[in-house]
């Protein structure tokens, strides 16, 4: 019996390995299991029953073949709309998403959404070569001529693409008005140059005009040191603002300091690479390159066709020159004061587009920017591309009195000016003891005043440290209005003060300094600045 008991046993046990074998290989022959779902979808797509706009990506051809690339804004149900166009090298992509929102006003910059909520279509333009475009990108592009062979430009990329705009974008009324800030106010002022005839209006903030003379690169051949962390970010690669450049030590004074020279520094950060900052070092002086690309130059040679209102910042830290000057030289082919606007505001470089209650330390009646844009831009756009838009009652010129807190109605600008305008410009005399004074100069002979300049210890033009242009804690958008103290106090700086004003003075021009003045080295730049104590 024991000896049974065993044996059958062990057949069991034989029985169970051959069982679970024979199963196990059965099971290798058979399909696996599929693995469950995830829970992240491939593609997701929000529903737009909560939108309030809808919003179309498309690549625009232009006559060379090249494709660029366009957002486009529509609000819900819009029909018969007109359209504002901005042609940017800082992204249309970034243009239409300021804020994650399902309404048009929150994801655009505020004027755009306000006039989107006007009933505007709002269009983005990355310009060639920039972001999502095709094409070469070339720093302010000149038109085409001696220095751009090309065949195209920002006039015919402009003209080709409101050409498709027109055509393709069934929700509007086939009205459409170039309007951008900086660059893309040079853009609008391109669009002016052989306009396309659905152009109806042109509004160019704190345009870049003439880059030698008085905006950005130069100052009337003085380089702008403090734009080579823009070029290098600008020109480095197609997107501009994923390549920052971060200055070895925290005071950018100091960088430069230590660099020695524009030059150098550049070549110290591989600029040398970079064909725009090739061609600012071969042209230092004002030769037939920057002649030849004034864009104020270039309007007056234009016939006014398209009503145009530009916007100007009394304390534009970046192109305080270019909207006074391309509207001066537009203006004289206004004949009936009807075609040229100019709106000059309490605002930093592009501070009309966004709040104007303050800048820095000096506080305005009210939000100055948004009264601007709604008693003096919306009713300029309206009447010009709103099919039943009314005559919009502003005045040639509309500006800010900073002393009164008041918006000016002006027919012409300048107010003031040597000879020709409503008041003849008073004269300033510097005079011993650094005394300032309307009263012209006695007959007696005429001394000077001398200081001694050290090239190693150079004239800051804000107060240190001084932070580089893009830092979270930089004044580059104030420095204007920044106490000037800082300089006052130098032992090679003049200063002259005069007696406490009797009377309110007004500046509704713009100054000029006549300077007599020598120096013991190869050169020199002056800055001369009026300042209210």
């Amino acid at each position: 019996m024991r000896l049974v008991v065993q044996r059958s046993a062990f057949l069991a046990a034989n029985l169970l390995a051959t069982f679970v074998c024979t199963g196990w290989a059965a099971a290798l022959d058979q399909p696996a299991a599929p693995a469950p779902p995830g829970d992240i979808p491939d593609k997701f797509e929000a529903p737009k029953t909560l939108y309030d706009f809808e919003k179309r990506e498309v690549m625009i051809p232009m006559r060379d073949g090249v494709n660029l690339f366009t957002v486009i804004v529509i609000p819900k149900g819009a029909a018969h709309a007109p359209m504002i166009l901005d042609r940017t090298p800082y992204s249309a992509v970034k243009f239409v998403t300021r804020a994650p929102s399902p309404h048009m006003a929150l994801i655009l910059p505020n004027a755009y959404g306000e006039l989107a909520e006007a009933g505007y279509i709002i269009v983005a333009q990355d310009v060639r070569g920039k972001y999502k475009s095709e094409g070469n990108y070339i720093m302010n592009r000149p038109l085409t001529g001696t220095f751009n062979d090309s065949g195209v430009d920002h006039s015919t990329d402009a003209y080709d693409t409101i050409d498709w705009l027109v055509k393709h974008v069934p929700e509007s009324n086939g009205k459409i008005a170039t309007m951008g800030t900086s660059y893309d106010g040079f853009t609008v002022l391109m669009s002016l140059v052989n306009p396309h005839p659905a152009l109806k209006a042109a509004v160019p903030f704190n345009p870049m005009v003439d880059t030698w003379v008085g905006d950005d690169w130069f100052h009337n051949g003085a380089f702008r040191q403090t734009y080579a962390d823009y070029i290098y970010m600008q020109t480095k690669e197609k997107k501009s603002d994923d390549n920052p450049w971060t200055p070895p030590r925290y005071d950018a004074y100091e960088t430069w300091l230590a660099a020695g020279s524009a030059g150098a520094l550049g070549a110290s950060l591989g600029m040398d690479q970079l064909p725009f900052w090739q061609r600012l070092m071969s042209h230092p002086a004002y030769d037939a390159y920057w002649q030849s690309q004034a864009v104020d130059k270039i309007l007056a040679r234009q016939p006014l066709t398209v009503p145009t209102l530009y916007v100007h910042s009394q304390w534009d830290q970046e192109d305080i020159y270019g909207a006074p000057a391309a509207y001066a030289a537009t203006e004289v082919n206004d004949t009936r004061n009807d075609m040229n606007f100019l709106v000059i505001g309490p605002w930093r470089h592009g501070g009309g587009n966004v709040d104007g209650s303050s800048l820095g330390p000096i506080k305005f009646d009210g939000d100055t920017g948004r009264w601007f844009r709604r008693n003096v831009l919306l009713p300029f756009l309206d009447a010009h591309l709103k099919d039943d838009g009314a005559k919009a009652e502003i005045a040639p010129v509309t500006a800010f009195e900073t002393g009164v807190n008041q918006w000016r109605r002006y027919e012409r600008w300048p107010q003031s000016c040597i000879e020709g305008c409503p008041y003849t410009s008073r004269k300033l005399y510097l005079e011993a003891n650094s005394k300032l004074s309307f009263a012209a100069p006695s007959s007696q002979p005429v001394g000077f005043d001398e200081y001694v300049s050290d090239p190693q210890k150079p004239v800051t033009y804000r107060p240190r440290p001084i932070r580089p242009t893009y830092a979270d804690d930089s004044t580059w958008r104030r420095w204007l209005v920044d106490d000037q103290r800082f300089a006052g106090d130098r032992s090679d700086v003049l200063v002259y003060t005069s007696d406490v004003l009797s009377a309110p003075v007004r500046i509704a021009g713009q100054p000029i300094a006549h300077l007599f003045a020598a120096t013991s080295g190869t050169d020199s730049d002056w800055v001369v600045k009026l300042i209210d104590v």
